[in-house]
């Protein structure tokens, strides 16, 4: 019995952070693809980054790749 309830803990544990990882992700991603379509209408990048939360450097990263499609 005893073995379940640890087995359950662990389970439980791993799932919860699986989610927060999920959903740590989906908000990176909502967050790069804001700034991607800021970028695309020519917000310059150092507002991106402030309206954003990234760093500059990201932000100029995104830009690189939104100038190279």
């Amino acid at each position: 019995m005893k073995e379940s309830v640890i087995y359950q803990e662990i389970l439980q544990t791993g799932l919860q952070r699986g989610i927060q990882q999920g959903i740590q992700q989906g908000i990176q991603q909502a967050t790069e693809q804001f700034a991607r379509n800021l970028l695309q209408i020519n917000m310059p990048v150092k507002e991106v980054a402030s309206l954003t939360g990234m760093t500059i450097e990201q932000v100029q990263s995104l830009q690189d790749a939104v100038d190279n499609n």
